[in-house]
């Protein structure tokens, strides 16, 4: 009977009194064992319930109305209230569409561009929630902000959930970062797959080939974003993210040195960017490290070479067939 809504006094209240129609209140707090407070609030639920009327035989006294009555308009009662609360939530959910529909036709065709940060989370929470066979993203940087993390895992978990693909690219850097490193084991002890590259393209996301996000500013990726769903940009994301995906390292492997130069994979990309003009702040945003950290890579590379120089350095590499 609780599941109709009737408290425990009330249920209580209402047995003894098809058992002892004649009780009164006093009767019916010794035969229940509650207090003739709570007898009183007991009758008053049961007469708003109406499974309680008055006795036309007792005159001043009340009577419990037959289960087979009471209990069976009650339940009619339920039923027909939750039928009138489906129909307004089906007319809410129409309404809401008709709203998604209307603000639909109001976006570009092929994409559409998106000012600050409540509006990239706000579509890609859209995205992820309509993501079917899988989600391809691309995050540079060295390290990544925990709060930023910790959302991407509210988002990701009901994907997976999903049996969603992610597949992940993260910069080489990040794998020193803690939290970067503890969101990377998350994915993967969720069925996502990450690798990891020196260096990677621009901010990106793609969600079932169907449609992407890209930073309007790669610099500054919270200013805002465009939202793309034409398919000649969406393919040439596309190959740009595989050709990325196929060079980096699944987590957990480890990229060995070349025998023949010694250099790391690290050294090598820092000597081709450096080699095309880069300046080591330009250079250390690509790799994901610092320009302190790029100097003491072309520190140790120098020593090895035997260079006085950068320029020295430089020559020597090209002589020996490293760049």
């Amino acid at each position: 009977m609780e599941s109709l809504g009737l408290s425990t006094v009330s249920v209580a209240v209402y047995q003894a009194m098809l058992e002892f129609p004649s009780f009164g209140v006093e009767q019916l707090s010794a035969a229940t064992q509650f207090t003739p407070s709570q007898i009183h609030d007991g009758l008053e639920e049961l007469g708003q319930l109406m499974l309680v009327r008055s006795s036309a035989e007792h005159p001043g006294q009340l009577r419990a109305v037959s289960p087979d009555l009471g209990l069976a308009d009650l339940l009619a009662r339920q039923e027909a209230d939750l039928a009138a609360r489906q129909a307004r939530i089906a007319a809410s959910r129409a309404a809401v569409a008709e709203i998604v529909a209307q603000r639909a036709d109001l976006r570009p065709a092929n994409g559409e561009r998106l000012l600050g940060i409540d509006a990239i989370q706000d579509r890609l929470e859209q995205m992820g929630r309509g993501a079917r066979t899988e989600v391809l993203g691309v995050h540079p940087g060295a390290s990544q902000r925990p709060e930023d993390l910790a959302a991407a895992r509210m988002a990701d978990e009901p994907v997976l959930a999903r049996g969603v693909v992610i597949r992940t690219l993260l910069q080489e850097a990040t794998r020193n970062d803690p939290h970067t490193s503890h969101h990377a084991n998350w994915l993967l002890g969720r069925g996502g797959q990450v690798r990891t590259a020196h260096v990677l393209p621009q901010r990106l996301v793609i969600v079932d080939r169907a449609q992407a996000l890209v930073p309007i500013d790669p610099a500054d990726s919270r200013k805002g974003a465009l939202h793309i769903t034409e398919p000649g940009l969406l393919i040439a994301l596309l190959n740009l993210f595989e050709q990325t995906w196929q060079t980096a390292v699944p987590l957990g492997a480890t990229r060995p040195e070349d025998p023949e130069s010694g250099l790391t994979d690290t050294e090598r990309e820092l000597l081709r960017l450096l080699g095309n003009g880069l300046t080591d702040d330009a250079a250390g945003q690509r790799l994901g490290v610092s320009s302190r950290t790029i100097g003491r890579h072309m520190a140790s590379i120098m020593e090895r070479l035997g260079a006085g120089s950068r320029f020295e350095a430089g020559i020597k590499a090209a002589q020996n067939g490293w760049l």
